[in-house]
């Protein structure tokens, strides 16, 4: 966990994921782990509440999503709205041209462990 101080904010993430329990699993681990979290299953209003809030400190987002937006789209969004954002983006496999997209993002390979996917996030936001 991180050493906040408890009258700190907690810093918010945009948790974007399409599988249920993958997004629940995710929500409680970042939570217990010291962040106020927001979720959504689709890239596309993730894509709206990205544009509609300027609270948002990070996000974590798959690449597969249903509609018209995946998570590298995601990615090159939240970088170009909020250059200060911090965005982890896991899959299976990084296609070519991932940094070119999203350059400050960083790419994690599933399988991922939730403390990785949490060290990295605070690491961004230090």
């Amino acid at each position: 966990m991180s050493d906040t101080a408890s009258s700190a904010p907690r810093p918010l993430v945009l948790v974007v994921e399409d599988e249920p329990i993958v997004r629940a699993c995710a929500v409680d681990f970042l939570e217990e782990d010291g962040f106020d979290v927001i979720e959504t299953s689709s890239a596309d209003h993730a894509a709206t509440l990205l544009r509609t809030r300027d609270d948002i400190d990070a996000v974590f987002t798959d690449v597969d999503l249903p509609g018209e937006l995946n998570g590298f789209d995601l990615a090159h969004l939240a970088q170009t709205l909020h250059p200060h954002i911090a965005v982890v983006v896991v899959s299976g496999g990084l296609p070519s041209g991932f940094s070119a997209v999203a350059p400050d993002a960083h790419f994690m390979r599933k399988p991922y462990r939730m403390t990785e996917v949490s060290r990295t996030i605070w690491e961004m936001l230090a």
